[in-house]
Order: structure tokens, then sequence, then C-alpha cells
């Protein structure tokens, strides 16, 4: 790995027509956002701050002191916070064009391509059907020489006063088969008593109780029916892997893809973090090669049904029942719900004994 372009120092000329490039291209969309914010500080500066300094010095020139010290020091106030928020925005906008200038340049330098911005990327994974407004953002992509993707990524729930944006991160890794839906919640990265920090719950029936260590760093569901698949994946040298490597991270495979989730960024100009990901997925990589040889037993083909079974293997595939995960409810909403409802019964209760 090269992570020079993440800590060298950059031209400023290459930065602007690094940006420059982008706007023509189109892949810059906070073009708008930074004319309107522009627009509206000049307007404040015409309106207010230039006007007012004007009369200030009028004021002190022409030898009437007619105004007093607190209007005096009201408009140098006024005109140094404006000017302070200009310069806090232009270093903002210049920090970011930056950070996409290094970003593209880390990507070129480690055979990989920098995207973006993508709205609503078409990944199977969880978190990838949440809510709404989603957007994977400094999106790092490439074959090494599997595909990976890595890319810092929201979505929103609700709306108005009561909208919640989410943050996540993500590393997608294209496998070469499709496989069973499988998730592996780490235990390491739960929140209060225990309670799962993934978007989707899982019902219990379908966690499966793994040998040694690996419980204590990670709780495995696999659909009912796929513990002997499971098992034929999760070997003890592919378990050692995950755990060694990608214990902070949750991990979910479904269809032909492997997800590793984070809720901090990944995507970052921290080259100890991208030293990290590219260890964790040459690791994960070297382990899941052997996965391309899984079928699934449970799907035949008419060649199949009419010959020896032992000579010819199921097709590519997953039958529907090993596709998806049954979803549950998560204990957490349960005791939410029945302190709501004891509330509402209580506030009843004491409106019509104790009113």
């Amino acid at each position: 790995m090269d992570a020079t372009p993440l800590t060298a120092p950059v031209d400023r000329a290459e930065v602007r027509a690094f940006t420059a490039q982008l706007r023509r291209s189109g892949a810059l969309r906070t073009r708008w956002v930074s004319g309107a914010v522009l627009a509206i500080i000049g307007g404040a500066i015409v309106l207010f701050a230039f006007p007012a300094l004007l009369a200030l010095i009028y004021t002190i020139t022409s030898g009437r002191n007619t105004i007093n010290p607190v209007s005096i020091f009201f408009v140098l106030f006024l005109v140094a916070a404006i000017a302070l928020i200009v310069v806090a925005i232009v270093r903002a906008f210049r920090g970011r064009a930056e950070r996409r200038f290094r970003l593209d340049r880390f990507a070129r330098a480690n055979g990989l391509t920098w995207r973006g911005d993508v709205d609503d990327p078409l990944l199977p994974g969880m978190i990838f059907t949440q809510g709404h407004t989603r957007e994977a953002s400094d999106v790092v992509s490439g074959h090494r020489p599997r595909f990976i993707e890595v890319a810092n990524y929201s979505y929103r729930t609700g709306g108005g006063k009561n909208e919640t944006t989410h943050k996540w991160a993500y590393v997608a890794i294209r496998l070469d088969t499709p496989l069973p839906h499988i998730v592996l919640d780490a235990v390491g990265n739960n929140g209060l008593f225990g309670a799962s920090n993934l978007p989707i719950t899982f019902t219990r029936g379908q966690r499966l109780g793994l040998e040694g260590d690996f419980d204590k760093h990670f709780a495995l569901y696999c659909p009912e029916g796929y513990e002997r698949d499971a098992l034929y994946l999760f070997t003890p040298d592919v378990m050692a892997r995950f755990v060694d490597n990608a214990a902070a991270l949750d991990v979910e495979i479904v269809d032909d893809w492997l997800f590793l989730y984070a809720r901090r960024d990944l995507s970052t100009l921290d080259p100890r973090t991208w030293e990290w990901l590219f260890t964790t997925v040459a690791a994960i990589e070297e382990k899941v090669a052997q996965w391309a040889r899984w079928r699934d037993e449970r799907l035949s083909s008419p060649v199949a049904a009419s010959a020896m079974p032992m000579l010819i293997p199921p097709p590519v595939g997953v039958a529907p029942t090993g596709r998806r995960l049954k979803q549950g409810v998560s204990w957490v909403t349960v005791v939410i719900g029945v302190i709501v409802v004891g509330y509402w019964i209580v506030s009843i209760v004491s409106d019509v004994f104790f009113r």
C-alpha cells in the first residue's frame, strides 16, 4: 500500500485544477450549495457590515463624534464575525477540495478508483435497504485482485423534526459464488446490555453456536437448515482470521458479496486506517477463496435429476430458503413499547380515579 498521497504536501494549483475538472464533469454536486452560502455571506456584508463600517468611518473622520463606544464595538464585532465566518467557510471548502484530491491520488497510486458520492448504491447488504436519502461518499473501489469497495455511508429515517441521520462505513468484497445469507454480529461494538447495533434483528432460532472463542467475538446467524453449510464455510482457520482481523466489524454475507460494517469513517485520510483495512481484506481474501467450491445441495438441475448425483454437482446459487435470514424484533424495541403502553395506561387510570 502506498499511503504517500494521504499525507504528502499538495500543490494548490493541482487541487484547483482537479476541482474544476470535477465541476466540468458534473461529479461535484456541492457547487450550488457553495454558491448559495457565499451569496448569503456576500448579501450580509453588503446589507449590514459594509454600510455600518462606512458610517462609522465617516462619523469618526468628520469630527462629529455622535456615536457611543457601544455602537463602535458592535460594528467592529459584526465586521470581525463576518470576516471569521468567511475565513472558516473558505478553509472548509479548501479542506474538502484537498481531501477529494488526496483520496483520488491515493486510489490511483494503489490501482483503485475514487468516485466521490454515489446516491442509493445498488448493493444487497442490510444497511442499503434502510430509511431514505441513502448516500455513499468517498467511494474507493477496484480490483486487488478481487473487487473491493470502501466508502462512508449514511441514510435517514423519519422526517421533519424527527428525522435522524444514521452513519456507517462499509467494505464490500465480491465473492466467486452466491452463498447463504450469514451475519456475524460483532459482540465488541454492541450497545447497552449487549443490544446489537445492527439496523435489523434476526430471530434467535437462526443463531448458531461455534466452537472455541468465536462466540465471544461474534454472534453468527444463518438460515435454518443451513447450519452444516455455515460450518463448512467457517472452518476453524477461517474463524481465526475473522477474530484476529475483523473482530471490531460486523460482517454480512449475502448473495455473492461479503460486507464489513463500521460505525466510523473508513474512507479517510488516516494511513493507519487504510493499512488496517488492506491487511484485513488480504487476510480474509486468502481464506474466502476456498468458498468458491461451495454448492447448495438443495438445488438440482434437470440433467442432474436424470443422472448419478455424485457425477453432476448442483448448479451455482442458493435455494430460496437460504437467500435471506428471517427478521425478528429487538428486545429493546419490546421494552420501549411496554414502557410507552404502561405510561399510557397509568395516565388513563390516574385521570379517571384521581381527577
